[in-house]
């Protein structure tokens, strides 16, 4: 089963490594941040599949924070937060987050929440150890990728990208949600970078990479991975 990273601000530095160490045991990567500048450093430079946000912070708020990233992705969002008004609660969920778990809270409970949130997002990865098209297969548990029973050699960022074409198979991806799954949600990685990624796939994966069957680009929009026609 692939590992899913989540990021947890708090400014509580004890509490947020506690938690990151129940979800690294869980079999999770779990990284901490005490305030929104690391937040945003961190989101800027690795994909996160999950953000538990405190709402008071140092320098901002997980509201704001929260804001931010539903401007460029959808990734799942808990407030775990002291602030327990019914307001609080109503404007975590009308800005975009889809869970509130208030303090103190279990870590039973919390590896619960996440469990269930990343079930809803993500589906249960069980179903999904390989992925196929043509003749080559995506082993998402051991993050190999083979062409016809031979291993191919791939990149983090490479697997990383075809695994996102690979879960919206047959549907068009944009350049801006591909950045933003593979590279992270506040990376200032150009579209350029993107493009040569998708020409080392396909000089890796295509039988004739200067007319790909199955790594389609989509004009004016991104890529598609998509089925021979």
């Amino acid at each position: 089963m692939e590992k899913k990273r989540i990021l947890i601000v708090d400014d509580e530095t004890e509490l947020a490594e506690i938690m990151a160490e129940m979800l690294r045991g869980c079999g999770y990567f779990a990284d901490p941040a005490d305030c929104a500048a690391e937040a945003y450093d961190m989101l800027g430079k690795k994909s996160y599949h999950l953000v538990i946000l405190d709402i008071n912070l140092p320098d901002s708020t997980g509201f704001e924070i929260c804001k931010e990233l539903r401007r460029v992705s959808g990734v799942p969002v808990i407030f775990a937060s002291a602030r327990k008004t019914e307001d609080d609660r109503i404007s975590s969920f009308d800005i975009g987050g889809d869970d509130y778990l208030q303090k103190p809270y279990s870590m039973k409970e919390l590896l619960s929440r996440v469990n269930a949130l990343m079930r809803r997002a993500y589906g249960d990865s069980t179903d999904e150890q390989c992925l196929t098209f043509g003749d080559v297969t995506v082993n998402t548990a051991s993050r190999t990728v083979t062409k016809s029973g031979k291993p191919v050699a791939l990149a983090q960022r490479e697997y990383d990208l075809l695994l996102c074409l690979c879960r919206n198979k047959n549907a068009a991806v944009s350049k801006e949600k591909l950045l933003t799954e593979v590279w992270g949600a506040f990376s200032e990685v150009e579209p350029s970078t993107l493009t040569v990624h998708i020409r080392w796939l396909r000089e890796k994966l295509e039988d004739d990479p200067a007319a790909p069957r199955y790594i389609k680009t989509v004009w004016k929009l991104g890529y598609m991975l998509g089925d021979e026609t």
